[in-house]
């Protein structure tokens, strides 16, 4: 397995440090949790990887040439925009292949016609099914109705096993327990 992204000693912030040193690494084909109570900085370590927040200390590293996707939490606003779900995609380079049924019949209609947990998981597979070989998720489960969830679990067992490396974020240590090979738990305790 090839190693696609390791952390040691990584501390990252915005202006100040907000998490704890932490030692990670992520291999091709692992899924691999990050689970802790509010405010430990797991959302800031998403970022800190994908170039959003700032590393204050330690050391990162991603592999070279190694294509990232990141889903967040926040949802982008889309009151108004005439963005159809498979232009989404296509902004994404996303593939509809594995796409669940309950959503490829609604693919032309615009996002804003989307309910919320349609809308969330439409653009959630627009992360999932891009072309990236490092995927970054911060509470993927958010929104998502039980049918939503598996899909969820499959399709990111799916990911591993083609190759990809997942790192996800996630309060559901149910989801966390059924999905991933281990999962790190940061505590509040931590925070330099």
């Amino acid at each position: 397995m090839s190693i696609l992204l390791r952390a040691e000693g990584l501390v990252a912030g915005w202006q100040r440090p907000a998490t704890p040193a932490l030692d990670l690494q992520v291999a091709a084909g692992e899924i691999v949790g990050l689970a802790g109570p509010n405010g430990v900085g797991k959302t800031t370590l998403l970022a800190a990887i994908a170039g959003r927040a700032r590393v204050i200390s330690g050391r990162l590293a991603i592999s070279a040439g190694v294509r990232l996707a990141l889903q967040t939490q926040e949802a982008p606003p889309v009151d108004g925009l005439p963005l159809s779900g498979r232009e989404l995609l296509a902004l994404t380079g996303a593939t509809t292949d594995g796409l669940p049924t309950w959503l490829v019949e609604r693919l032309g209609s615009r996002l804003d016609r989307l309910s919320g947990g349609q809308r969330h998981y439409l653009a959630l597979w627009a992360v999932l099914a891009a072309p990236a070989e490092l995927v970054l998720l911060d509470e993927p489960t958010n929104n998502l109705d039980a049918a939503g969830v598996l899909h969820l679990g499959q399709t990111l067992r799916q990911r591993a096993a083609a190759g990809a490396g997942i790192l996800m974020v996630s309060h559901d240590a149910e989801f966390l327990a059924a999905t991933c090979q281990r999962t790190l738990l940061l505590e509040a305790s931590d925070v330099v």
